[in-house]
């Protein structure tokens, strides 16, 4: 069942053993066949046939149920949809079951539930009232959770009861759908930005709109070539048509890094540190993939994401909504890593043409803080947010521990706009604070860099 659509799956009923048919006897029907066989005995020890006439009752009718259900042979089929397939931690996704009767036997009292995780609330149930030949009951119910990850649903499961409550049936289906939360994601105010390497623009009307010169190495024509497009002093040389190459579009790049250090956070649920993180991370991938920038996600371990394409930026070749579905899926299922440093990330970016840096940073000791301090050099530009996850762990309004200005000095010494993160502060907030402390201080000279977060 795939959440863009249903896609049917049929169960049969009446399928099994009269073992599992008497299996699927309820308290009811164990009452009432215990009680038959009491009864039966009885009359037999005292003699009383009317006793017996009521005990064989009693014992045969929840048998009789159980035989009819379990020669009921009628198809159904099932199918779900998500709606959305993707939702943001804390908001609701609507769950839409489409039962059909596909026999020309109407069906009895059905009973629909759904399996689902503790986390996205309780398991809903449906009793679905009797369903004509060929036709069909839709029902739906909402899931909703405060943590991210990917969650599955299903299978569906059918209860078939007799109208006396004696015996119940269960039939299952085989497939089941996954439901994606992902971050919670702020809308950032626009600003200035700039910072990308050389060569690729100096802001968003560039980013956007700007195409690169034509490649000087021509081509030979092509069936639908534009004759506008004809190199003629090199079809005069070659001897045939030439054509300029098509012009290769130029986006301003943005890396968005992570720290997923497991000794860099501290604390666990919705509202500790690391998931401020990640929802700032994701918040930041949006806007700067909405901005028109080139945008990747790396983390701390050296993975970037989406990882195709010139050095793993989604770029022109791969739709901006695309990529950032991608991200977001990354994002939602993301863990603390058994690293120990940034190295691996430093190591991946490259020297000078990375674009806008913007990272989200955990606890940094010394050695971890000068890492973080080079990166400025592979970047046109740097913004950091650093959480200080002890005060996080003590919760809004507690006050900074440990050597964090020291940190920050380190970075702001470097050319970073480093931007300590209080406990339950709002992005849009510090991502203001970071456009003023980069207006007041002015980009640092980088060689081979331009601009800056102005």
């Amino acid at each position: 069942m795939a959440a863009g659509g249903p896609q049917p799956a049929q169960a049969e009923e009446g399928k099994g053993g009269i073992r599992t048919a008497l299996a699927g006897l309820t308290t009811r029907g164990r009452s009432f066949l215990a009680a038959g066989i009491a009864a039966a005995v009885c009359a037999y020890v005292l003699g009383q046939s009317d006793l017996l006439r009521v005990g064989l009752l009693l014992a045969v009718l929840p048998l009789v149920c159980a035989t009819v259900l379990y020669r009921t042979r009628y198809r159904v089929a099932g199918s779900r949809r998500l709606s959305p397939a993707r939702v943001p931690a804390s908001s609701e996704a609507r769950v839409h079951l489409r039962m059909d009767n596909v026999s020309r036997l109407p069906t009895g009292l059905l009973m629909l539930q759904d399996r689902v995780p503790y986390v996205l609330g309780p398991r809903p149930r449906f009793v679905l009232d009797r369903v004509e030949a060929g036709g069909r009951r839709e029902v739906s119910y909402r899931v909703r959770s405060d943590l991210r990850g990917r969650y599955p649903l299903g299978p569906l499961q059918l209860r078939l009861t007799d109208p006396f409550g004696m015996c119940e049936l269960t039939r299952s289906f085989s497939t089941y759908d996954t439901l994606t939360v992902i971050p919670r994601v702020e809308a950032l105010p626009p600003v200035r930005l700039t910072g990308e390497a050389k060569g690729y623009g100096d802001g968003r009307h560039r980013s956007l709109a700007l195409a690169g010169e034509d490649d000087v190495i021509p081509r030979g024509y092509r069936h639908g070539d534009d004759l506008r497009r004809v190199h003629w002093r090199s079809t005069a040389r070659y001897g045939e048509l030439m054509v300029r190459r098509e012009e290769q579009p130029q986006r301003a790049r943005c890396t968005v890094l992570l720290d997923t250090r497991a000794l860099a956070f501290r604390g666990a649920g919705p509202d500790s540190a690391f998931e401020w993180a990640v929802s700032g991370a994701a918040s930041a991938l949006v806007h700067m993939l909405e901005r028109g920038f080139s945008v990747r996600l790396l983390t701390d371990t050296g993975n970037s994401v989406p990882g195709e394409g010139a050095d793993g930026f989604a770029g022109a070749s791969q739709e901006s909504a695309d990529a950032a579905g991608l991200m977001m899926d990354t994002l939602a299922v993301v863990d603390h890593s058994d690293g120990a440093g940034l190295s691996r990330a430093y190591d991946v970016l490259r020297g000078g043409n990375e674009g806008l840096l913007i990272a989200f940073l955990g606890d940094l000791d010394e050695e971890q803080a000068t890492v973080a301090a080079k990166m400025r050099q592979r970047s046109g530009a740097a913004v950091a947010f650093v959480l200080d996850s002890t005060a996080w762990a003590q919760g809004p309004g507690a006050a900074p521990t440990g050597p964090g200005e020291e940190r920050l000095r380190m970075l702001r010494e470097a050319g970073w706009t480093a931007v300590a993160v209080p406990p339950g502060a709002g992005l849009t907030d510090l991502w203001r604070q970071a456009d003023r402390l980069r207006a007041t201080a002015g980009p640092a000279p980088t060689a081979g860099t331009t601009g800056g977060w102005a």
